[in-house]
């Protein structure tokens, strides 16, 4: 079996975590000056109070912007953040990250769960000694997991059909991306994709691959189907790494067929605006980082949350983003 090419994640470094502390704190500033110079007094970074633990399902560069947007929220509430990631999409790395933050003793964790129901025993270990656990992307619903962030899956599955069906006028040949085969969430996006074609299409799904979490795996998936279905009208991909590895390939091969796919990042975007992608479905990630801060936050206090913490749907076409580009680029 080939080994994934790793993809490097800025903010995520080596294999167990990066902590994030130097940001909150450490070396003294300048000189504050003296009182009545009228010279404005920088304001005191806040002392770190508690350390959040956030896991991803692996190390690959969408997650960037959530660790962005975490380490902000965590930084405005002076709390030091450890960020972890397995290389490549690993159950047992993911249990073993969670076993030494529970060590550490951290305030709350979350989580994006490659395989819930593996998770589950060490989410509720956590939760029974007092570390608030909240899921994030994909859902631990057996779990005393406190909370979940994100979009509902199926329904983003469902819409990820809607907009296909609408580009292909309800009928055609299409092939099928996903991610991880065992993640709950690319489940439940399969089946409500799936389900909304089967009962409002005549759209024909000539096969379905996973890419276990390897942008590799994803490329050798999608041209091997493209070869076997070169008549094939479009390609829907449910997860992050489709998405960059059918735009690789549009691009590769100039081809003319319609792309789907999922997650609103700098690549999808540039992707929408060429005409590698004719739509995106985004589930708002670019909220996930300062909801799930927020939710941390609260539930580590013993503050009541909401068991889900939805953030919503978009479906974003080819003509949308090159009407935003063309605004962003005009002069005001």
């Amino acid at each position: 079996m080939r080994r994934a090419r790793r993809l490097p994640l800025a903010a995520i470094a080596a294999f167990l975590s990066l902590t994030l502390g130097g940001c909150f704190g450490g070396e003294s500033g300048p000189e504050t000056p003296p009182s009545g110079s009228g010279v404005p007094q920088a304001e005191a970074p806040r002392p770190l109070t508690e350390t959040f633990g956030i896991i991803y399902p692996m190390a690959y560069p969408t997650y960037e912007t959530v660790t962005q947007d975490a380490s902000a929220a965590a930084e405005a509430h002076g709390v030091a953040l450890i960020v972890s990631a397995p290389d490549e999409a690993n159950t047992e790395q993911q249990i073993r990250i969670m076993e030494t933050m529970i060590k550490q003793q951290v305030a709350g964790i979350a989580i994006s769960p490659v395989d819930s129901d593996a998770l589950t025993p060490v989410i509720d270990k956590a939760q029974a000694a007092g570390i608030p656990v909240v899921t994030f992307e994909s859902d631990a619903p057996g779990s005393a997991r406190a909370a979940y962030v994100g979009a509902d899956n199926y329904a983003t599955g469902k819409q990820s059909a809607i907009a296909v069906s609408q580009l292909l006028g309800g009928k055609g040949m299409i092939l099928v991306e996903n991610g991880m085969e065992e993640m709950h969430g690319m489940r439940q996006r399969l089946a409500g994709f799936i389900d909304h074609l089967n009962a409002n299409s005549a759209i024909d799904v000539l096969e379905v691959h996973y890419n276990q979490g390897s942008e590799e795996k994803a490329m050798s998936d999608i041209e091997t189907m493209i070869e076997a279905h070169p008549h094939f009208d479009a390609l829907v991909g449910l997860d992050f790494v489709s998405a960059s590895a059918s735009t690789l390939i549009w691009k590769a091969k100039g081809l003319d067929r319609l792309a789907v796919s999922m997650g609103m990042t700098t690549t999808s975007k540039e992707a929408l605006t060429n005409g590698q992608l004719a739509a995106v479905i985004s589930q708002r990630e670019e909220d996930w980082g300062a909801l799930i801060m927020e939710t941390l936050l609260a539930a580590s206090k013993g503050e009541p949350v909401a068991e889900r913490m939805e953030t919503g749907i978009q479906d974003i076409r080819q003509d949308d983003a090159r009407v935003a580009e063309a605004n962003k680029q005009s002069p005001s």
